[in-house]
C-alpha cells in the first residue's frame, strides 16, 4: 500500500491526538481520528474515558455535514460491536465518509476485522497499515493484554554508576534528581497497575500513588496498587492499605489474613518454591483489564520478573553518582557460566532527565 505526504501527515495529527488520552481511556486502547478533504482538516478528536464517546464520534461532531466524502484517518480500527458506546463503523457508514485510512487493526475479538469488514461492506474505501507501529506502541499494553493474554510490564530501577540502588542500610532516597522522580510519576500515571513485593512495603511504606500529574483529558485514572504478598505479611498501617487507591493483595492459598486486611482485596495465586508463578499473576491482572504494569520493588522480583521472561521494558535512571562495592546491586540474577548466555538489552531511547540519564530497554 502506497500512502502519500498528505496521508502520513493527517495519521501523525491522529496519533498525537491518541496520546492525549494517554492517561485516562484504560482498559481502552488510545485512539485518534482526524477527517479531511485533502490537506484540509474538517474534524478531529480523541478517546478519553472509557464508557465515553471514541475518537470518531469527537471526530464526525466536529465535521458535521463536511464528513460525507472525506477521508477519515483513524489509529486502530473502528470497533463494530455494541459496548458501553455504539459502534464507530456504523459512524462512519451514517456519515458517507468515502475513504477511511487505518493504522492498526484491533485484535479484540468482536472488533477483529469486523470493523474494516462492515466499512467495505458500504461501499467505504478502506486501507491499513499507515504508521501501523507507532500505533501498536501507543497501546503496547492494550495489544499484549489481547494479543498475548498478559499486561506489557515495564521495570523501573535508579541506579548510580557503579550499578548501585542503594546503600548496604537499604537507603535510597534520592539517588535520582527531582526531574527523574517527577518523569516517574507520568510512567505510574500511564499504567493500569503499579506492582512491587511485600518486602518493599516492609522496608520502604511506599505510597505507589500518582501525584502531580494532569492529562488533557483531565486526572489520571488512579492505577491499581499490586503487592506480592505470598504470606499476607503487609502490616496495619501500610499507605498501600489506605483508600487513595485501589489495592489488591496477591498471596498463597492458605496464607492467614489477618483483621485488618479483611477489607483488602485479595487474590490467591499459583505458586512454587515458596515463591507465587509471576505467569499466574499476570494472566489475572490482564483478567482484570490490566494493560501495563509498572513495577517498582526489590532486586530479587525485579530480577526474577527479568529472568522468567516476564519483563517487556527496562525504565533505567542512571545518576552521575557512585556508591561503592558495598551497596545494593541492581537485579538479582544467577550467574553465568559463560559470556554466550548473556542476557541481551536493545535501547529503544535515551535522554537526559535533569542530570540524570535515562534508558529505556527491552529484551533482544
Amino acid at each position: 500500500m502506497i500512502f502519500s505526504g498528505t496521508d502520513h501527515e493527517h495519521m501523525a495529527h491522529a496519533l498525537r491526538l491518541a496520546e492525549r488520552g494517554l492517561y485516562t481511556t484504560q482498559p481502552n486502547p488510545r485512539v485518534g481520528c482526524v477527517i479531511a478533504h485533502g490537506r484540509e482538516v474538517v474534524g478531529a478528536g480523541f478517546h478519553q474515558r472509557a464508557g465515553e464517546p471514541h475518537a470518531e464520534v469527537f471526530a464526525l461532531r466536529e465535521a458535521g455535514e463536511r464528513a460525507r466524502g472525506a477521508t477519515a484517518y483513524v489509529t486502530l480500527e473502528p470497533c463494530a460491536h455494541h459496548g458501553r458506546t455504539p459502534p464507530c463503523a456504523d459512524a462512519l457508514v451514517a456519515a458517507g465518509v468515502g475513504r477511511v485510512v487505518i493504522a492498526a487493526e484491533d485484535p479484540f475479538p468482536q472488533v477483529d476485522g469486523h470493523g474494516i469488514g462492515k466499512l467495505r461492506a458500504a461501499g467505504i474505501a478502506v486501507e491499513q497499515g499507515l504508521m501501523r507501529e507507532a500505533a501498536r506502541e501507543l497501546n503496547c499494553g492494550f495489544f499484549s493484554r489481547i494479543e498475548r493474554g498478559r499486561p506489557f510490564v515495564r521495570v523501573k530501577l535508579a541506579m548510580s554508576l557503579d550499578g548501585r540502588t542503594a546503600l548496604a542500610s537499604g537507603e535510597s532516597k534520592w539517588i535520582t534528581g527531582a526531574a527523574a522522580r517527577a518523569d516517574v510519576q507520568r510512567w505510574r500515571a500511564r499504567s493500569s497497575a503499579i506492582l512491587t513485593g511485600s518486602g518493599t512495603v516492609l522496608a520502604d511504606n511506599p505510597r505507589l500513588t500518582v501525584r502531580r500529574v494532569e492529562g488533557p483529558a483531565g486526572s489520571p485514572l488512579p492505577p491499581w496498587r499490586v503487592i506480592l504478598d505470598t504470606h499476607l505479611r503487609t502490616p496495619s498501617g501500610s499507605h498501600v492499605l489506605d483508600t487513595t487507591a485501589p489495592t489488591l493483595l496477591m498471596h498463597a492459598a492458605g496464607a492467614p489474613v489477618a483483621a485488618h486486611l479483611a477489607a483488602t482485596e485479595r487474590v490467591a495465586i499459583a505458586g512454587h518454591g515458596g515463591q507465587l508463578d509471576l505467569a499466574a499473576v499476570l494472566a489475572e491482572l490482564a483478567r482484570r483489564e490490566v494493560n501495563e504494569v509498572h513495577v517498582e520493588a526489590g532486586p530479587a522480583l525485579c530480577g526474577a520478573l527479568f529472568e522468567q521472561g516476564c519483563l517487556d521494558e527496562l525504565l533505567l535512571y542512571v545518576a552521575p553518582l557512585l556508591l561503592g562495592d558495598g551497596a545494593r546491586p541492581l537485579l538479582q540474577l544467577p550467574p553465568l557460566a559463560d559470556m554466550a548466555s548473556r542476557w541481551q538489552l536493545r535501547v529503544v531511547d535515551q535522554r537526559m532527565v535533569g542530570p540524570d540519564l535515562r534508558l529505556r530497554l527491552r529484551p533482544s
